[in-house]
């Protein structure tokens, strides 16, 4: 999309959404993308990432938690107006609510274990996964025992606590649990690609308000503002947008 069109879209979009009100639901639990500080507040990426959105679009936005294994159902029922909670777009998912364009590109998934875990864990083992995600539904259908958690937190917890040989979950998350580890925690084999890049959600009847958020994600790669935000959050990734 050119700088035309991405001004074009974002003050048609302004014009007939003065002072709207645009309520951000995500989990908080799920960091770097998003968690709740010290202060209360929500924060990491996507905080950043949302008020920078909102702020291109000419939105008032404001943010909502919601549990993760609910959060698409409370969408659709209008608790809120988007989802921006590190969800990876999937056809699956996109047969419920609609998607922006990316905002982050495809994260391999990691499974991680105790230091020392055999390789064999990920055919046979059983392998914690957080609910409702491409990793559970990834481990379902493997020869691996899949038991499932509804945060990401939990599923950290049971590897430790010896319910689980193993977690699967995005590497984002996983990587500097494993670095702070101290050596407890390792990655169990390859990684590996599951699902395709993180996008906000969206009602299917919101269509203004998704190409008010994609106008805003296009004008964010092309100044490279995004690029930077995501190197900030994850340890210098380059994106590549």
């Amino acid at each position: 999309m050119n700088k035309l069109i991405i001004a074009a879209t974002l003050v048609a979009f302004a014009t007939t959404a003065t002072a709207q009100t645009v309520r951000m639901g995500t989990e908080g639990a799920y960091p770097p993308y998003n968690f709740i500080n010290d202060n209360g507040e929500v924060d990491g990426f996507e905080r950043d990432l949302g008020d920078m959105l909102c702020e291109i679009a000419g939105l008032d936005c404001v943010w909502v938690i919601n549990d993760w294994d609910s959060i698409i159902p409370n969408l659709v029922s209008g608790n809120y107006d988007t989802i921006i909670a590190g969800m990876s777009i999937t056809n699956e998912r996109d047969e419920v609510i609609d998607f922006t364009q990316e905002y982050y590109p495809p994260d391999a998934s990691a499974f991680v274990g105790l230091a020392g875990t055999s390789n064999d864990v990920k055919m046979s083992g059983i392998i914690a996964a957080q609910t409702n995600t491409i990793q559970a539904s990834y481990i379902a259908n493997s020869s691996a025992t899949l038991v499932e958690f509804a945060t990401a937190d939990e599923t950290i917890a049971a590897v430790r606590n010896g319910e689980a040989d193993a977690v699967l979950a995005d590497w984002g998350l996983l990587s500097d649990i494993v670095n702070e580890s101290g050596g407890e925690l390792a990655v169990v084999g390859d990684r590996v690609m599951i699902g395709g890049g993180v996008g906000m959600g969206i009602r299917e009847s919101d269509n203004d308000l998704r190409d008010a958020f994609n106008a805003a994600i296009d004008q964010m790669k092309a100044d490279g503002s995004l690029n930077a935000l995501i190197a900030k959050w994850f340890d210098g990734l380059e994106a590549g947008y």
